[in-house]
């Protein structure tokens, strides 16, 4: 069995201090593929250095909405610098987020828009974060998104309606460990809904471990497998399958095949 967590911050404390620790741990869980996810300039700079370093690991580069307000014209040109590096995959993740409003919404949705502009531009797909936002992250995608390599929405937190208008505009679900959640029924119910070819799952670590590991922290890559057997259970089908499938997914939207490098870990 293999998995690819789709959506890892590697480059957070305390992930961060102990980096080869963790990659043996995902890769002995079966995990064994990474994308590493920039939240800012700095820190996706950070993630296309990491990833440069182990084999099968791999970038996303972003401006997180909460840092929208610091995103100006030369931070996105020099974000569309980066997006060009060896072994980034993916722009975000980028979007909206009006449950906390650590910045300004005109500025998240102008940044949001740039980022689209970005990733069309260099032909790399869009990993969106939303939340409390949904109809205007899609009006954003449905104005500014044509020609788009791809769109997954990340740490996918809606209902089964919202799943599928997502799934009818051609998009992509991936999952977190809180499916798991006892509180999440909703969350599950949107995850009946999405096929395993066009869902993915990750962590978003080293936040939000699964059940029944949820009290331990930080999350990592290796504490996947509990999210994966949740969902192949919900879906009825082997664990096997669903590794075989959803992994399937993740390297088709993010054309990891031809990205590997010689491992220094």
């Amino acid at each position: 069995m293999e998995l690819i967590d789709t959506h890892s911050h590697l480059t957070f404390e305390p992930l961060s201090a102990d980096v080869p620790g963790v990659v043996e741990r995902s890769r002995a869980a079966g995990v064994g593929r990474w994308i590493t996810v920039g939240t800012s300039l700095v820190d996706s700079r950070r993630a296309v250095d990491l990833a440069g370093r182990y084999e099968n690991m791999y970038a996303a580069v972003g401006i997180h909405p909460h840092d929208a307000h610091s995103a100006d014209a030369r931070a996105l040109d020099e974000l569309k610098q980066v997006a060009r590096r060896e072994k980034v995959v993916a722009i975000g993740e980028t979007g909206l987020d009006f449950h906390y409003n650590f910045s300004k919404q005109p500025d998240q949705k102008r940044v949001f828009e740039a980022h689209l502009d970005i990733a069309r531009e260099v032909g790399l797909p869009v990993v969106i974060h939303s939340r409390n936002a949904f109809d205007e992250t899609l009006e954003i995608l449905d104005r500014c998104g044509g020609g788009l390599a791809g769109v997954v929405f990340h740490c996918f937190g809606g209902t089964a309606d919202q799943a599928r208008l997502v799934l009818d505009k051609g998009w992509f679900v991936s999952f977190t460990g809180v499916v798991t959640f006892k509180n999440a029924e909703a969350t599950r119910q949107a995850a009946k809904v999405v096929p395993l070819d066009r869902m993915m799952i990750e962590t978003d670590c080293p936040y939000m471990s699964p059940e029944p590991v949820r009290s331990r922290k930080p999350n990592e890559p290796a504490l996947m497998v509990h999210t994966a057997q949740f969902l192949a259970q919900l879906k009825g089908v082997d664990l096997e399958d669903f590794a075989e499938a959803t992994t399937r997914t993740a390297v088709r939207f993010f054309r990891l095949d031809g990205f590997e490098t010689p491992s220094v870990a």
